[in-house]
């Protein structure tokens, strides 16, 4: 969805520096401690920053992969103070989120109309709020939408994307609760072959306790998808609250194995100091962050640009 993406605009660097003002300064103020006095990077140092970074839920893996990275730099560059750490570590962050092969997963599949994209993430994430402030996004920049509610499990999902909905002025396909997800699933995209929708998101299940179950009712849905439209989905956007730190590497790790992902949308980032956790999920797993929430409003979704990210969290 890369030629729908809407340019970065003064407001919205606003909002981020407010969405991510707890990770900043905690991030920040902890970095500025370890730093003071401080004329060249050691072992202890090190050691200070790893601590710092995995605190901030980054992820022991790529934590370890910054660390080494710098070690590897001060053999070779002259360390001075605070600014040349920050420029170095801004450096290694921004080679991480700006890989190439990352964004390659999805870029392929940008021109496809109707474009299918299939949200899936655990209940309380903000999936179901997450499709419809992008349905409303996608809505105000001329493009026609609709939705498919196959979350048909948990009691008050079909009538809360309804909502979203209305609000969004946006068409719904639904059925009963308890209806069968890949029927739901076909009729959403019958419907939009016949009306000429250029962008479709279907709501999927939430349920994690039983992998099993859940890899089949996806892999399920998928495939009754392709027969109507070639390729779809298009997109698996996988959801994530921001907020609940290695919680959500572990919910990474669950859909990464039953479904393939192939985009992020990390929410509630605005509401936790925590916001490492989008440079280690991206990073670990291989996934291109598309989009992140820094605030409830349904214009608080924005489209994630990392140099934005970094230049904000180092601002």
């Amino acid at each position: 969805m890369g030629k729908l993406k809407n340019f970065f605009s003064k407001q919205d660097q606003n909002k981020l520096e407010t969405g991510l003002a707890k990770t900043k300064n905690s991030f920040l103020s902890r970095l500025g401690k370890v730093v003071v006095g401080k004329t060249k990077i050691d072992e202890d140092f090190l050691d200070e920053l790893e601590s710092i970074l995995i605190q901030a839920d980054v992820g022991v893996a790529t934590t370890l992969k910054i660390i080494d990275a710098l070690e590897d730099r001060t053999k070779k560059e002259k360390y001075l103070g605070y600014n040349d750490l920050i420029k170095m570590l801004r450096e290694e962050i921004s080679s991480l989120l700006t890989q190439k092969e990352i964004y390659e997963k999805v870029s392929e599949n940008d021109n496809h109309h109707p474009h299918v994209v299939m949200v899936v993430g655990v209940n309380g994430v903000g999936k179901t709020t997450t499709i419809g402030k992008l349905a409303h996004q996608f809505k105000t920049q001329g493009k026609k939408i609709m939705l498919g509610a196959a979350d048909t499990f948990r009691a008050g999902a079909i009538d809360q994307l309804q909502i979203w909905a209305d609000r969004a002025k946006v068409p719904l396909v639904r059925q009963e609760m308890g209806s069968d997800p890949a029927s739901v699933a076909f009729d959403t995209l019958k419907a939009a072959t016949n009306s000429d929708i250029d962008l479709v998101f279907i709501d999927t299940a939430g349920r994690l306790h039983n992998k099993i179950n859940l890899m089949n009712e996806l892999s399920k849905v998928k495939r009754v998808m392709s027969k109507v439209v070639s390729g779809a989905p298009h997109e698996v956007l996988l959801v994530l609250d921001g907020s609940t730190g290695q919680n959500a590497f572990e919910q990474a790790k669950q859909f990464t194995s039953a479904t393939e992902v192939t985009s992020l949308a990390i929410t509630k980032l605005d509401g936790t100091a925590k916001g490492g956790v989008l440079l280690g999920i991206s990073d670990q797993f291989q996934i291109p962050v598309r989009y992140i929430g820094v605030g409830e409003g349904i214009e608080d979704l924005q489209d994630f640009n990392p140099q934005q990210f970094i230049q904000t969290l180092f601002s």
